[in-house]
């Protein structure tokens, strides 16, 4: 069984079940499930699957890439004998894009939105009988164009930037046990300056007489425990100073206590629940100090000022498609970009698996987190928009990693946003929006051009030109050394700023760039340039990146991109993410040149 590993690594509990590996499966095309009662037992499988993996991917051992909008699967399993007398948690952690899932032929719950996952408690649906019962039906049109697909590509053929399509369940499924009263939710908010770190909490049930206990440790020793009233039946929350009256060492303040991706320092935390004098809970989790700022067009890191190398990560692979073929493919992602000299990505047009926030978590990698755009403007699509950005904060927001949400990319899902004041105001209420649900992190409002509010410029310019283009490398560096040349217009003749709107101060950055081809393969053959050999590639990775580094008004690149994705050969890795050269290669010319502001510690 693939995929094996626990789903939730930043809120742990001892007993769980993985449902990944094989289940009964069907396509739908003829919408029979609902009539037919397929939850129930009239039902004759086609197929099976191997889950989470879509099938359109390989190792989900179908590997059809044709259309079918809706696909139903069945399965059954059985409950540790030990789990008796739990209530029984149902997790799923992304099936796109509408689904309903029954336990025992009863419908117990229905989810819409393909880029996060959702919970139930399943115990009043089980049965005294060994084996249960679990069927899910999903809808996931592939035409609609108003959902948030990302690259997802709603013909049958991917072409250019456009991809394979997700379908159904592609990531993991898994049961748990807990008491009736358990801990629900828990967030953490670092407070860098102030040595402290606020912890808020959900329960699933209260009592006059309930406790929350933290203890919180950093490498093996205890910084601080206490033991909590709760009094609200909605929500606790407490600032716990790491440096007060329960301190058992030194202050925050010190450097290597802070996260970053030089120094991934975390601290370790057991929450204990405890209610009416007995432990109904216990959760692990972990938490990091960070700041992330910006102040008079510099972006700061821990109140240091910090120069983003980012490479643009769709998170694609040839037989997983969005699921990633195993966890260890994230571990060596990760080490790989790092190697390369870069300090983060910018997760482009995906909301990624929560095991690969954790790893970057424990490595020291920075996150941009972005939605998957929808590619048209609708009402409709506005509100499941933001709905799909609840779920995600929701999940991820003690994710030290993470230090920047991008609502919007291109003007993707808002296409008339220069001129058209709802678009706009679409992108300034998503940027208000996340800001008063995180304000931790920076929001870059739309990335790429025709910006209304936001806290990074965020450019795309792909006009480098190849090497045998000289006027062309000539005024892509002029555009980086002149700011009226740099604000007025990108690569694609878009305006920097919507109407209305202008630049504020901010700090500048190129947030895609390069798109070099340079392709290994006998099948595709898309980018922005084209080398011919590894000497070449080099030589117009170097142009760019150094016009970039060594010029006064940028603070920050982000390279497109991690890997080819099927006909988009522009990756530093092939499709099956392996380097196409050394990476110290790379990683010395990131390195090589410095920008004139400050240099980076990588």
């Amino acid at each position: 069984m693939k995929r094996k590993e626990y789903p939730r690594p930043q809120f742990v509990r001892r007993d769980w079940l993985s449902l990944n590996g094989t289940w009964d499966f069907s396509f739908d095309d003829e919408n029979r499930a609902a009539s037919g009662h397929w939850e129930q037992d009239f039902w004759r499988p086609e197929r099976t699957i191997e889950v989470p993996f879509c099938f359109e991917s390989s190792l989900s051992g179908i590997g059809d890439t044709s259309i079918h909008d809706r696909v139903f699967y069945k399965r059954r399993f059985s409950l540790p004998e030990e789990w008796k007398g739990k209530r029984i948690l149902l997790h799923f952690e992304a099936v796109d894009y509408q689904c309903r899932v029954f336990v025992n032929g009863m419908l117990c719950c229905e989810h819409t939105g393909g880029n996060v996952g959702f919970c139930v408690d399943i115990t009043d649906y089980l049965t005294d009988k060994a084996e249960q019962s679990l069927a899910v039906a999903v809808y996931d049109p592939a035409r609609d164009e108003t959902i948030p697909r990302g690259k997802q590509f709603w013909e049958e053929k991917s072409a250019s930037i456009w991809y394979t399509r997700t379908t159904g369940i592609w990531q993991s499924v898994w049961l748990e046990p807990v008491s009736p009263r358990h801990i629900s939710h828990v967030k953490f908010t670092p407070d860098v300056d102030r040595d402290m770190v606020t912890l808020e909490a959900e329960f699933s049930a209260f009592t006059e007489d309930m406790y929350l206990e933290a203890e919180i440790s950093f490498q093996g020793e205890p910084v601080c425990r206490d033991r909590y009233l709760v009094n609200n039946p909605n929500v606790f929350c407490r600032s716990i100073h790491l440096a007060g009256d329960h301190i058992f060492h030194s202050s925050v303040h010190d450097a290597k206590r802070l996260w970053s991706p030089e120094n991934p320092a975390l601290f370790d935390v057991t929450l204990r629940l405890i209610a009416d004098g007995e432990i109904t809970d216990t959760v692990e989790s972990y938490f990091g100090m960070r700041k992330i700022h910006t102040k008079d067009g510099i972006t700061y890191l821990n109140n240091r000022p910090y120069y983003f190398k980012l490479v643009l990560d769709q998170g694609y692979w040839p037989d997983g498609i969005l699921t990633a073929p195993s966890d260890e493919a994230f571990v060596e992602d990760i080490r790989l970009m790092k190697e390369m000299g870069f300090n983060g990505c910018r997760k482009h047009q995906k909301v990624e698996d929560a095991r690969f926030l954790y790893h970057a978590d424990k490595m020291g990698f920075l996150v941009w987190g972005e939605m998957a755009s929808a590619c048209l403007f609708t009402e409709k699509g506005v509100a499941a928009y933001a709905n799909e950005w609840f779920e995600v904060l929701r999940r991820d927001y003690s994710h030290p990693s993470i230090v920047a949400w991008v609502p919007f990319n291109e003007s993707w899902a808002v296409p008339n946003i220069g001129l058209n004041p709802c678009q706009q105001n679409q992108s300034t209420g998503m940027y208000y929006l996340l800001k008063s649900l995180d304000a931790t992190r920076l929001v870059i409002g739309n990335d790429g051009w025709e910006m209304t509010k936001s806290d990074i410029c965020a450019i795309h310019n792909y006009a480098h030109g190849s090497m045998a283009e000289p006027e062309k490398q000539a005024f892509f560096k002029r555009t980086m050394t002149d700011k009226n040349i740099l604000l007025s217009c990108t690569h694609a003749g878009r305006s920097v700023y919507a109407e209305g709107y202008s630049y504020g101060g901010e700090p500048i950055l190129i947030t895609e760039c390069g798109g070099i081809n340079y392709n290994l393969t006998e099948t595709g053959n898309w980018g922005y340039t084209c080398a011919v050999s590894e000497e070449d590639f080099l030589k117009q990775y170097e142009h760019v990146i150094r016009t970039i580094l060594e010029s006064d008004l940028v603070y920050g690149f982000c390279y497109t991109q991690l890997s080819d994705v099927e006909q988009e050969t522009n990756g530093l890795l092939t499709h099956d993410h392996a380097p196409k050269c050394d990476p110290a290669k790379i990683r010395e010319i990131n390195s090589r040149y410095r920008h004139n502001v400050i240099a980076n510690s990588l």
